[in-house]
């Protein structure tokens, strides 16, 4: 092994260790692992929002009998942002819409396990999106009620 071979891994190492650290082990190995992630096509509630920090997050909520069934997130934001779209997307996961007006930034980050606390503005962005998408599905719901 050469000097930057065995640079690269020692930096790697450290990296991973840091965001260990910062995330706990949920949140590192969703950050290792992305689940959620992507635009969907059509979705039934979407919300848009960008938070204090400037990173915009994007929530798709596909339903099914009034049950969320696939979920998904986009953000252009850091990995903090990354991971709270991601476990918020999965805690929408079969609920209906009284179920996701009650996720709060608390739950997201209490799904994670742990975020800088710097970045826990980025929980509070994941829960506004899906805030948001529910609103949007909502608005939909009152026009097409037989949904």
């Amino acid at each position: 092994m050469n000097n930057l071979d065995e640079f690269i891994d020692n930096l790697q190492a450290e990296i991973f260790d840091d965001a260990k650290r910062a995330f706990g082990e949920r949140g590192f190995q969703r950050w290792r692992n992305p689940k959620f992630n992507g635009r969907m096509e059509d979705p039934d509630g979407y919300g848009k929002v960008t938070g204090e920090c400037g990173d915009t997050m994007e929530i798709f909520l596909k339903f099914e009998k009034n049950r969320v069934s696939n979920a998904s997130y986009s953000t252009n934001g850091c990995a903090s942002s990354a991971v709270s779209g991601s476990f918020a997307s999965e805690l929408t996961l079969g609920k209906d819409p009284d179920g996701l007006a009650d996720i709060t930034a608390e739950d997201v980050l209490n799904a994670i396990g742990r975020l800088p606390e710097g970045d826990q503005h980025c929980a509070r962005l994941a829960a506004r999106t899906v805030q948001k998408a529910l609103t949007h599905y909502m608005s939909h719901l009152v026009k097409k009620p037989n949904r």
